[in-house]
């Protein structure tokens, strides 16, 4: 395990053998924003969040500038219902405006990207 810090350090990754990343930022990131629906947007991402994306599209650009095999993945809003077993993964977001997902599909998502090809190098958003 490797301790938290401020940036995320690709060359330490690489020293340790790591070549493969999953992370989650969140919708809302990267080309993702302005897609969380009225109330998302202009209120609590405006009001709560705003500075915290500011984090989130640093930690996407690093990534992607990376040569890790990587998968950037953004949950709609989260809940604490009984995952479905499916989620909606979405890179084209016209006519997207919000949504919502368990943590436990999220959960399990993240846990299929370990042996898939399916999203390297790309940032789906994932929704019911």
């Amino acid at each position: 395990m490797f301790p938290v810090t401020e940036a995320i350090d690709i060359e330490r990754l690489k020293r340790f053998g790591i070549s493969r990343l999953i992370t989650i930022t969140g919708m809302g990131a990267g080309d993702s924003a302005g897609h969380g629906g009225f109330l998302f947007d202009n209120m609590i991402f405006a009001m709560l969040l705003r500075n915290v994306y500011v984090d989130k599209n640093r930690q996407e650009a690093v990534i992607r500038k990376s040569d890790l095999d990587w998968t950037i993945i953004r949950p709609s809003v989260l809940n604490k219902k009984a995952g479905r077993g499916n989620v909606r993964t979405l890179t084209d977001l016209s006519g997207f405006h919000g949504g919502a997902i368990s943590r436990e599909d999220v959960a399990k998502f993240v846990l299929d990207q370990v042996h898939s090809d399916a999203w390297r190098h790309r940032s789906p958003l994932i929704t019911w």
